[in-house]
């Protein structure tokens, strides 16, 4: 028997799944249901989604235009931590959804609703990702996820209930895969990608030309950053969302960021998904190349040793949790001195540093020239090398006294 619900507020996309769900949740709660879209670059037609909301039951529609807070509060900060998750994945998926919770839980308060819902399934990460960060922002707040209550488990049961209730969806019975589209990336899981032997076609991809296709010349451009963030592509100074959407084009026209992964979701089991980060993969290899010039060597293998447990937090789900914030202050503090800019060459699905440069530098010809110098005493590595080797040495003594 469903628990007394006055209002909820579902993150609403307007696809067959939250179209389904916002009338399922007043027909079996016989409730009050406040739609809420959140704009982070997906690219999707967002006009008409307040009228369709509305005529399947909303009571009020929330559509908000968060791109640039998703770059500014959520990718940038996890990219000075040159954030990956199992080797390959930037995250684009994971770093939105704390920022979709955060604001329906904001709206929640607004509405005075006392329940939440989302359109994640029993088996993902997503549903782990929205409720902590529910939970994170109001210990008591009800959750329902349909998912893990209705009977209607397949897609052909969604489209007659959608059909029932004249719901429109622009879904088919038989769709080849599902995408998921932001700023940062695009993903697609699901369907003819669940063979992880299957090759994905070439027409599903969306921000990216096929690397073979690309331009047969390279292009050379420029980012500046500041204090560990992007600020400027060839000189010109973009907002974050604007830059973010600037390398995400030229990267695109290039061929790059393409990924084709099996990765380990947090429910258990292992995942293929196929992914799109044109952006993300230029602003990494940059970000990386200007550390390289002006992190202390100590610092940054600290900093290095702590990022995978950094990207799984996120891929988790734990960005509101007081370690992802705690790792959050150590990291930026190692990025005050990471300005400067880096040269990068974008060719047939590659992107190659070719070149940085930073006030803020630790690199000193002076220091590294195999010319003559006067600051280095050569002589002085073998002292250097003696007491580095000094427990080699005994452990190779002892071992010999024992075999006499």
């Amino acid at each position: 028997m469903a628990k007394q619900v006055n209002k909820v507020v579902l993150a609403y996309s307007g696809g067959l799944d939250t179209s389904v769900i916002l009338k399922w949740l007043i027909e079996t709660y016989h409730c009050e249901v406040v739609a809420f879209s959140a704009d982070i670059g997906q690219a999707e037609e967002l006009d008409h989604l307040d009228e369709k909301a509305r005529k399947t039951g909303a009571v009020n529609v929330y559509i908000d235009d968060l791109r640039e807070e998703f770059v500014r509060d959520y990718v940038f900060p996890a990219f000075r931590a040159n954030a990956i998750y199992e080797g390959k994945y930037l995250l684009g998926t994971s770093l939105a959804r704390p920022l979709i919770a955060k604001r329906q839980m904001e709206i929640a308060k607004l509405e005075a609703a006392d329940a939440v819902s989302h359109g994640a399934t029993g088996k993902g990460n997503d549903q782990v990702r929205f409720e902590l960060t529910y939970f994170a922002f109001d210990p008591y707040i009800k959750i329902i996820a349909p998912w893990r209550e209705w009977d209607l488990n397949s897609r052909t049961a969604l489209m007659a209930f959608a059909e029932k209730h004249g719901i429109p969806v622009t879904a088919t019975v038989k769709k080849p895969y599902s995408s998921d589209r932001n700023l940062l990336h695009i993903s697609y899981e699901g369907g003819i990608l669940e063979d992880p032997w299957s090759e994905p076609p070439e027409d599903m991809f969306t921000l990216t030309v096929s690397p073979k296709n690309a331009p047969d010349e390279a292009e050379i451009i420029e980012v500046t950053f500041k204090h560990g963030d992007p600020v400027a592509v060839n000189d010109h100074y973009l907002s974050p969302a604007n830059l973010l959407a600037e390398l995400n084009r030229l990267g695109g026209r290039h061929g790059i960021g393409r990924d084709d992964i099996v990765e380990n979701r947090f429910v258990g089991m292992k995942s293929r998904g196929v992914y799109e980060t044109p952006g993300g993969t230029i602003l990494r290899a940059a970000h990386m190349a200007l550390e390289s010039l002006t992190l202390d060597r100590e610092v940054m293998h600290l900093r290095d040793s702590l990022i995978p447990r950094y990207a799984e937090m996120i891929y988790y789900g734990f960005w509101f949790a007081p370690e992802r914030e705690l790792l959050q202050k150590m990291i930026d503090d190692t990025q005050k001195n990471v300005n400067g800019v880096v040269r990068l060459e974008l060719y047939k699905g590659t992107c190659r540093v070719i070149g940085r440069k930073s006030e803020d530098s630790l690199y000193h010809v002076d220091f590294a020239t195999f010319e003559d110098d006067s600051v280095y005493q050569q002589f002085d590595a073998e002292g250097f090398i003696r007491l580095n080797a000094l427990r080699l040495r005994i452990r190779k003594m002892m071992q010999d006294r024992r075999e006499r």
